[in-house]
């Protein structure tokens, strides 16, 4: 590794620790003719899968997009960034796991849905209105509905969704 400073061809690891994460390796380096220390980060370079478009081109998976999607429909919710960078690395990991070279977008889009619909359910319609393309209220009805019976398994992890109980909405309409 050359010095950043002096640009000596070789330095020295005075020290190699694990991050909180356990997923990078911290070096601590000396370079012997200068003197000068710096530290120096390695993460094992993982290649994620190609996303194959509604149209057949083929993008690099970009995370920066991903976290970007999450973060429009979570915008102005209760949800904490650490949050949703445990998303983006839940589906980051799930890509890398599934060893292809190529998965449809339709796929990164659905795995998208099912970490909102853990997050926020007013994100989740937010997102699934754009990336199901609904044309109108039903659509929209009809997905709440859905969002609904699945409640008990997310009950206690988000705010509601609609105030009220399903039978109390149904009798002030």
């Amino acid at each position: 590794m050359h010095c950043p400073f002096c640009q000596h061809e070789d330095t020295r690891v005075i020290d190699s620790r694990l991050t909180e994460d356990g997923t990078t390796v911290r070096r601590r380096r000396e370079c012997p003719a200068c003197g000068e220390r710096f530290n120096t980060f390695e993460n094992a370079e993982l290649k994620l899968p190609a996303i194959v478009k509604s149209d057949d081109r083929r993008e690099n998976f970009d995370e920066r997009k991903l976290r970007t999607g999450f973060e429009r429909a979570l915008q102005k919710r209760p949800v904490a960034s650490s949050d949703i960078d445990e998303a983006v690395r839940l589906i980051m990991q799930d890509l890398r796991r599934s060893g292809e070279r190529e998965v449809p977008a339709r796929q990164v889009g659905d795995l998208v849905m099912r970490e909102l619909k853990k997050l926020d359910q007013v994100a989740y319609v937010r997102f699934a209105s754009v990336y199901r393309r609904f044309e109108d209220v039903h659509a929209f009805r009809e997905e709440i509905e859905k969002l609904e019976r699945d409640l008990p398994e997310l009950q206690g992890l988000q705010l509601p969704l609609l105030d009220g109980k399903p039978d109390e909405r149904k009798k002030s309409s």
